[in-house]
């Protein structure tokens, strides 16, 4: 089963996206992750991915697709996948030919994920809160193009991301019906 988790930062999909990977029996995948994996490698790309996430940007289309698609070409992707944050444009989504059986969005309100954001204590320049402020002024611009072309699809979900983290869960097995 191939899975993806849209939301702004901060609204859970980790969380949920381990839960359900687990369950499943297949990887988890995060682009946040990729890209702050990438960002600390010392090479033009790396610098790239880093100072863009740092300012609070996101990573052009044509770079994402070809970053994520390079990776989900491993062996262990094979079998299906839960991916955490991809796509985040209309231009990735339409782009993206994986096979996505399910969407979730999880839906929390801005105030909801900075303040679950501000207990983070990992110290990563991309949750400052300026980064934070321009990050979620993107998601919002960018995620209703990407949410009505999964509804259209009829594979999209909302999921209300201000409840309990295992009635969140409950729900989204009980659309996947697992």
């Amino acid at each position: 089963m191939k899975i993806v988790l849209i939301g702004v930062q901060g609204s859970g999909k980790s969380t949920q996206g381990n839960k359900l990977a687990a369950k499943l029996n297949v990887p988890y995948l995060s682009t946040g992750h990729i890209f702050r994996e990438l960002s600390r490698e010392h090479t033009p790309l790396g610098r790239y991915i880093k100072e863009t996430i740092n300012a609070g940007y996101l990573i052009p289309d044509d770079k994402t697709l070809k970053i994520v698609s390079k990776y989900l070409k491993r062996p262990e992707y094979q079998g299906g996948y839960v991916l955490d944050g991809f796509p985040r444009t209309r231009g990735q989504a339409e782009s993206f030919s994986n096979g996505i059986d399910a969407v979730f969005y999880i839906k929390v309100r801005d105030e909801e994920a900075l303040a679950r954001l501000s207990v983070r204590n990992d110290d990563r320049k991309d949750e400052a809160p300026p980064a934070l402020s321009k990050r979620i002024e993107l998601f919002h611009k960018f995620i209703e193009p990407v949410s009505e072309y999964y509804r259209k699809m009829r594979i999209l979900h909302e999921i209300e991301g201000e409840r309990d983290i295992s009635e969140i869960h409950k729900e989204i097995c009980d659309i996947l019906k697992i």
